[in-house]
């Protein structure tokens, strides 16, 4: 079985709990993922679209083959301004993304001692972010075309180009969501990649 993530509106403190959008809760040493873009003759790093952080012990009811981590957390980030209707340096266009452009991180213990809201704001101090939404896990078939950790690729065509690969997590439209693509965005990684936390192995590829 996958795991199906219910995105809701919550007024709530979601500070190292699980989150989508908002500000990733992130330990001291830590480093927000970015980019380096070339614009205009100038080179600078550009910080990645922060997707959700989930709580692994959320997890554990609902991955009874124990393929995800149950404690700690797990940070997801990608160049996605663009399809979030803003103007961005980064162009991700269907297909399969150049890595860098997507980061999958992980904190192996939490503690709400010395884990920091890593914030983005612009030159006058306003919020850069998304509005958080508190997540919602349960358990869903592998196929089931939603926003999902784990399972298969929700098209064919993902699933025939990449046969060796299984869903790490899938982003599709969601009535929370204001993404403007109309499939899926899926970052996939091999069995023996995600038993052993090699992140770094994550594939994005846009359908």
């Amino acid at each position: 079985m996958a795991i199906k993530l219910t995105l809701n509106p919550s007024e709530r403190v979601l500070f190292c709990a699980s989150k989508w959008w908002g500000d990733p809760d992130m330990p001291e040493n830590m480093q927000y993922p970015t980019i380096q873009v070339c614009e205009d003759g100038e080179v600078y790093d550009y910080p990645l679209t922060f997707i959700c952080q989930i709580n692994c012990e959320d997890l554990a009811p609902y991955d009874k083959e124990g393929r995800l981590p149950h404690e700690g957390m797990l940070y997801f980030f990608a160049a996605l301004d663009k399809w979030l209707g803003y103007d961005s340096p980064t162009s991700n266009d269907m297909g399969e993304w150049t890595r860098g452009h997507f980061v999958v991180k992980y904190a192996k213990s939490i503690n709400f001692e010395t884990f920091q809201s890593c914030m983005l704001v612009d030159d006058q101090d306003q919020a850069l972010t998304e509005r958080e939404m508190e997540i919602v896990f349960s358990e869903c078939d592998d196929n089931e075309k939603c926003i999902r950790l784990l399972g298969n690729p929700s098209s064919d065509t993902v699933s025939e180009k990449y046969p060796e690969l299984s869903n790490l997590l899938q982003i599709t439209r969601d009535t929370n969501l204001d993404l403007e693509f109309e499939g899926e965005l899926n970052l996939l990684i091999k069995a023996n990649d995600l038993k052993f936390c090699n992140w770094k192995k994550t594939l994005a590829y846009l359908n």
